[in-house]
Protein backbone atom coordinates (compact mmCIF):
# COMPACT_ATOMS: atom_id res chain seq x y z
CA UNK A 1 0.00 0.00 0.00
CA UNK A 2 1.30 3.56 -0.83
CA UNK A 3 2.31 5.38 2.02
CA UNK A 4 -0.41 8.33 2.24
CA UNK A 5 0.79 12.07 2.13
CA UNK A 6 -0.06 13.86 5.25
CA UNK A 7 -1.36 17.14 3.01
CA UNK A 8 -4.37 19.10 2.32
CA UNK A 9 -5.15 17.74 -1.78
CA UNK A 10 -4.57 14.18 -0.20
CA UNK A 11 -6.91 15.32 2.43
CA UNK A 12 -9.29 16.57 -0.51
CA UNK A 13 -9.06 13.43 -2.29
CA UNK A 14 -9.78 11.59 1.11
CA UNK A 15 -12.81 13.28 1.57
CA UNK A 16 -14.04 12.63 -2.40
CA UNK A 17 -13.34 9.31 -1.84
CA UNK A 18 -15.56 9.16 1.29
CA UNK A 19 -18.19 10.52 -0.26
CA UNK A 20 -18.53 8.44 -2.85
CA UNK A 21 -18.12 5.33 -0.96
CA UNK A 22 -20.70 6.68 1.01
CA UNK A 23 -23.31 7.18 -1.95
CA UNK A 24 -22.58 3.46 -2.92
CA UNK A 25 -23.76 1.95 0.07
CA UNK A 26 -27.30 2.70 0.03
CA UNK A 27 -28.09 1.22 -3.88
CA UNK A 28 -25.64 -1.67 -2.75
CA UNK A 29 -27.99 -1.89 0.36
CA UNK A 30 -31.20 -1.37 -2.03
CA UNK A 31 -29.83 -4.28 -4.51
CA UNK A 32 -29.08 -6.55 -1.68
CA UNK A 33 -32.90 -6.28 -0.48
CA UNK A 34 -34.38 -6.76 -4.05
CA UNK A 35 -32.32 -9.72 -4.13
CA UNK A 36 -33.37 -10.67 -0.58
CA UNK A 37 -36.85 -10.90 -1.59
CA UNK A 38 -36.73 -12.58 -5.25
CA UNK A 39 -34.98 -15.10 -3.29
CA UNK A 40 -37.17 -15.68 -0.86
CA UNK A 41 -40.00 -15.43 -3.76
CA UNK A 42 -38.26 -18.20 -5.59
CA UNK A 43 -37.68 -20.80 -2.77
CA UNK A 44 -41.62 -20.51 -1.78
CA UNK A 45 -42.08 -21.05 -5.39
CA UNK A 46 -39.68 -24.05 -5.18
CA UNK A 47 -41.65 -25.71 -2.39
CA UNK A 48 -45.04 -25.00 -3.87
CA UNK A 49 -43.59 -27.01 -6.64
CA UNK A 50 -42.26 -29.73 -4.42
CA UNK A 51 -46.18 -29.67 -2.62
CA UNK A 52 -47.90 -29.87 -5.77
CA UNK A 53 -45.42 -33.03 -6.75
CA UNK A 54 -45.96 -34.68 -3.80
CA UNK A 55 -50.11 -34.05 -4.18
CA UNK A 56 -49.90 -35.26 -7.71
CA UNK A 57 -48.16 -38.61 -6.43
CA UNK A 58 -50.21 -38.73 -3.91
CA UNK A 59 -53.44 -38.87 -6.84
CA UNK A 60 -52.09 -41.43 -8.91
CA UNK A 61 -50.82 -43.58 -6.00
CA UNK A 62 -55.11 -43.28 -5.19
CA UNK A 63 -56.33 -43.33 -8.81
CA UNK A 64 -54.38 -45.38 -10.31
CA UNK A 65 -53.35 -48.26 -8.27
CA UNK A 66 -52.94 -50.52 -11.15
CA UNK A 67 -49.85 -48.91 -12.68
CA UNK A 68 -47.90 -51.10 -10.20
CA UNK A 69 -48.98 -54.41 -11.94
CA UNK A 70 -49.31 -53.36 -15.41
CA UNK A 71 -47.73 -55.11 -18.50
CA UNK A 72 -48.73 -52.30 -20.99
CA UNK A 73 -46.78 -50.61 -23.14
CA UNK A 74 -47.44 -47.05 -21.71
CA UNK A 75 -43.73 -45.82 -22.98
CA UNK A 76 -43.74 -42.61 -24.94
CA UNK A 77 -47.41 -41.54 -24.24
CA UNK A 78 -46.39 -38.08 -23.39
CA UNK A 79 -43.01 -35.98 -24.13
CA UNK A 80 -41.92 -32.11 -23.75
CA UNK A 81 -41.66 -30.49 -27.02
CA UNK A 82 -40.41 -27.38 -26.45
CA UNK A 83 -40.35 -24.69 -23.25
CA UNK A 84 -41.07 -21.34 -24.35
CA UNK A 85 -38.81 -19.01 -22.24
CA UNK A 86 -37.17 -15.49 -21.64
CA UNK A 87 -35.00 -13.57 -19.31
CA UNK A 88 -35.96 -10.78 -16.69
CA UNK A 89 -33.11 -8.39 -15.95
CA UNK A 90 -33.30 -7.81 -11.50
CA UNK A 91 -30.87 -5.78 -10.54
CA UNK A 92 -28.40 -6.50 -13.36
CA UNK A 93 -28.98 -10.46 -12.60
CA UNK A 94 -30.59 -12.80 -15.54
CA UNK A 95 -33.07 -14.37 -14.79
CA UNK A 96 -34.88 -17.55 -16.89
CA UNK A 97 -38.45 -17.36 -17.03
CA UNK A 98 -40.81 -20.34 -18.21
CA UNK A 99 -43.45 -18.43 -20.38
CA UNK A 100 -44.99 -21.59 -21.46
CA UNK A 101 -44.21 -25.57 -22.20
CA UNK A 102 -45.83 -27.23 -24.87
CA UNK A 103 -46.05 -31.16 -24.11
CA UNK A 104 -46.65 -33.76 -27.04
CA UNK A 105 -49.57 -36.55 -26.45
CA UNK A 106 -49.04 -39.62 -28.41
CA UNK A 107 -52.17 -40.88 -30.02
CA UNK A 108 -53.30 -43.97 -28.59
CA UNK A 109 -56.66 -46.09 -29.09
CA UNK A 110 -58.92 -45.35 -26.66
CA UNK A 111 -61.15 -48.51 -27.21
CA UNK A 112 -57.79 -51.05 -26.71
CA UNK A 113 -56.62 -49.35 -23.95
CA UNK A 114 -58.03 -49.10 -20.37
CA UNK A 115 -59.78 -45.78 -19.94
CA UNK A 116 -57.56 -45.15 -16.54
CA UNK A 117 -55.02 -44.18 -19.68
CA UNK A 118 -56.56 -40.71 -19.80
CA UNK A 119 -55.71 -40.06 -16.34
CA UNK A 120 -52.51 -41.25 -16.74
CA UNK A 121 -51.90 -39.20 -19.55
CA UNK A 122 -53.03 -35.68 -17.88
CA UNK A 123 -50.94 -36.74 -14.67
CA UNK A 124 -47.95 -37.22 -16.84
CA UNK A 125 -48.70 -33.83 -18.61
CA UNK A 126 -48.58 -32.44 -15.28
CA UNK A 127 -45.75 -33.37 -13.65
CA UNK A 128 -43.21 -32.60 -16.81
CA UNK A 129 -44.19 -29.02 -16.59
CA UNK A 130 -43.76 -28.92 -13.16
CA UNK A 131 -40.27 -30.90 -13.54
CA UNK A 132 -39.22 -28.38 -16.14
CA UNK A 133 -40.72 -24.96 -13.90
CA UNK A 134 -39.00 -26.26 -11.04
CA UNK A 135 -35.37 -26.72 -12.67
CA UNK A 136 -36.08 -23.20 -14.42
CA UNK A 137 -36.92 -21.50 -10.43
CA UNK A 138 -33.80 -23.52 -8.97
CA UNK A 139 -31.59 -22.13 -11.58
CA UNK A 140 -33.22 -18.60 -10.75
CA UNK A 141 -32.40 -19.45 -6.85
CA UNK A 142 -28.80 -20.17 -7.62
CA UNK A 143 -28.14 -17.37 -9.28
CA UNK A 144 -29.99 -15.18 -6.61
CA UNK A 145 -27.62 -16.68 -4.40
CA UNK A 146 -24.66 -16.01 -6.23
CA UNK A 147 -25.74 -12.29 -7.13
CA UNK A 148 -26.50 -12.13 -2.93
CA UNK A 149 -23.38 -13.26 -2.15
CA UNK A 150 -21.22 -11.30 -4.20
CA UNK A 151 -23.54 -7.96 -3.27
CA UNK A 152 -23.16 -8.36 0.26
CA UNK A 153 -19.25 -8.85 -0.01
CA UNK A 154 -18.99 -5.37 -1.69
CA UNK A 155 -21.61 -4.10 0.91
CA UNK A 156 -19.13 -5.20 3.63
CA UNK A 157 -16.09 -4.06 1.84
CA UNK A 158 -17.47 -0.63 1.81
CA UNK A 159 -19.10 -0.66 4.78
CA UNK A 160 -16.31 -2.92 6.89
CA UNK A 161 -12.99 -1.96 5.18
CA UNK A 162 -13.30 1.11 2.94
CA UNK A 163 -14.92 3.76 4.73
CA UNK A 164 -13.47 3.02 8.21
CA UNK A 165 -10.06 3.33 6.61
CA UNK A 166 -10.94 6.40 4.73
CA UNK A 167 -12.14 8.03 7.26
CA UNK A 168 -8.92 7.00 9.42
CA UNK A 169 -7.06 8.51 6.92
CA UNK A 170 -8.88 11.73 7.48
CA UNK A 171 -8.05 11.89 10.63
CA UNK A 172 -4.67 11.20 10.08
CA UNK A 173 -3.97 14.16 7.61
CA UNK A 174 -5.97 16.62 9.93
CA UNK A 175 -4.19 15.69 12.58
CA UNK A 176 -0.76 15.75 11.09
CA UNK A 177 -1.86 19.48 9.47
CA UNK A 178 -3.68 20.39 12.66
CA UNK A 179 0.44 19.44 14.52
CA UNK A 180 1.82 21.05 11.68
CA UNK A 181 0.02 24.32 11.99
CA UNK A 182 0.41 24.34 15.58
CA UNK A 183 4.21 24.08 14.93
CA UNK A 184 4.23 26.90 12.30
CA UNK A 185 2.49 29.18 15.06
CA UNK A 186 5.08 28.20 17.68
CA UNK A 187 8.10 28.57 15.12
CA UNK A 188 6.57 31.92 14.29
CA UNK A 189 6.73 32.63 17.89
CA UNK A 190 10.21 31.79 18.77
CA UNK A 191 11.29 33.69 15.47
CA UNK A 192 9.05 36.80 16.50
CA UNK A 193 10.85 36.67 20.06
CA UNK A 194 14.02 36.10 18.94
CA UNK A 195 14.30 38.66 16.30
CA UNK A 196 12.58 41.25 19.05
CA UNK A 197 15.38 40.47 21.29
CA UNK A 198 18.33 40.89 18.50
CA UNK A 199 16.47 45.05 18.30
CA UNK A 200 16.80 45.07 22.04
CA UNK A 201 20.68 44.39 21.67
Amino acid sequence: MAKLALNKSTLNHEQQRLKSFRQFVPALDLKRKQILAARLKARRALEEQERQRREIETEVALQLPMLAGTRLALDGLVRLRKVHQRVDNLVGIQLPVVDAVDIDCQAYSRLALPQWVDILVARLQQMIELRVRHEVEQVRLERLEAALQKTTQRLNLFDKVLIPRTEANIRRIRIALSDAERAGVVRAKFAKNKRARMAVS
